[in-house]
């Protein structure tokens, strides 16, 4: 990646496949110091004030780890299932997956994610939040448990993966796609972009 200043690099905060996969894909350089932070909800927090929250958190932890110099550029960023007015975290076994699978299909449901940009030369922070709606479609208890069975639903907010299997679910997706895997690309380019990294050809 080439950026407005040589000793510029990026940092991802993140120990996420999916959010190194969509930066990689997008063609960008950098490495991953995945943040550790708590991610308890605060009593009375809404969807957008606990991604943005927790995407700054986890950028200053991991920008606090870093020396001034040569000035990096952190990424931190976070990602929630929200039906109704009920946050839906990863779940802790495979009856849970199952339960909140069969809550979301056949229902439509939003995904918000955070994304909060630190520059270790001590910049403010920049930090946006992202709203997608994802409808599934009605499935059959079997099916559910089948998918489940798989594993692919067990580290993932709201039991499925739209970037994987969980995707045969999915009949419409209003917003950004990239969001709903993690982490909306045009945004985070956008916050790139202002923090003096530019995409390859830029």
């Amino acid at each position: 990646m080439r950026s407005a200043n040589a000793a510029s690099l990026l940092v991802l905060a993140s120990a996420s496949p999916r959010r190194r996969d969509l930066l990689e894909r997008a063609g960008l350089r950098f490495e991953v110091l995945p943040a550790d932070v708590c991610e308890e909800i605060r009593a009375g927090e809404q969807p957008r004030a606990l991604v943005e929250r927790l995407a700054e958190e986890k950028a200053a932890a991991v920008r606090s780890r870093l020396p001034e110099r040569p000035r990096r550029v952190v990424l931190g960023s976070d990602t929630v299932v929200v039906l109704g007015d009920e946050i839906l975290g990863k779940p802790r076994d495979a009856e849970e997956a199952v339960a909140m699978l069969r809550r979301l299909t056949g229902r439509t449901h939003s995904v918000w994610t955070g994304v909060a940009v630190l520059a270790t030369d001590g910049a403010t922070a920049s930090v946006r939040s992202i709203e997608s709606r994802v409808t599934l479609r009605l499935a059959s208890e079997a099916e559910l448990r089948a998918y489940v069975a798989s594993g692919e639903p067990l580290d993932k907010a709201g039991a499925y993966a739209f970037q994987g299997e969980g995707r045969r679910f999915v009949t419409r997706v209003e917003g950004s796609e990239s969001n709903v895997i993690g982490l909306p690309l045009e945004e985070t380019l956008g916050l790139l972009a202002a923090a003096g990294l530019v995409a390859p050809g830029a």
